[in-house]
């Protein structure tokens, strides 16, 4: 079961704090250049909500240019020759360049399989040792196929 998420609405119809997608959905339908977003908690909906869209975006532009990379993290990537074709996978500990893990070579894969098998052995590890790390990755496809929880473009 997914977890509950909240949305901002900034602009839309009645713009406010919603707590379900469908509510969301019918405050912005129809309107041009409509701005929300889901959050994870009630809390921060209403802050961002509170700060208003463009407080709440400069907060995250200032955030991403000033702290740079998470040091405490996982780097995970994949590489293939061919596609397909050979294919091996890592995951490094951003900070000490320790590799966690590194699988392969797997005959017949290809580097975007690769990526999203990186990831989830990267969130394997966290998730067994309940940590909070991020895990870095150049790949958007495999990160929207774990957000998705489905391989599909």
């Amino acid at each position: 079961m997914s977890k509950q998420k909240f949305y901002v609405v900034w602009k839309g119809n009645n713009p406010g704090v919603y707590q379900s997608w469908e509510k969301c959905q019918n405050e912005i339908k129809n309107v041009n250049g409509a701005l929300f977003k889901s959050f994870a908690s009630l809390e921060e909906a209403k802050k961002a909500y509170d700060q208003g869209y463009e407080e709440y975006k400069q907060s995250l532009d200032y955030k991403n240019i000033s702290d740079g990379p998470e040091l405490n993290s996982i780097s995970v990537d994949a590489a293939s020759s061919g596609n397909p074709g050979v294919m091996e996978y890592q995951g490094v500990d951003t900070n000490t360049k320790e590799i966690l893990f590194k699988m392969g070579p797997f005959n017949n894969a290809t580097n975007n399989i690769g990526e999203f098998l990186a990831l989830v052995h990267g969130i394997a590890i966290l998730e067994k040792k309940s940590d909070k790390k991020i895990i870095y990755s150049d790949s958007i496809t495999a990160m929207s196929w774990v957000r998705k929880k489905t391989l599909s473009n």
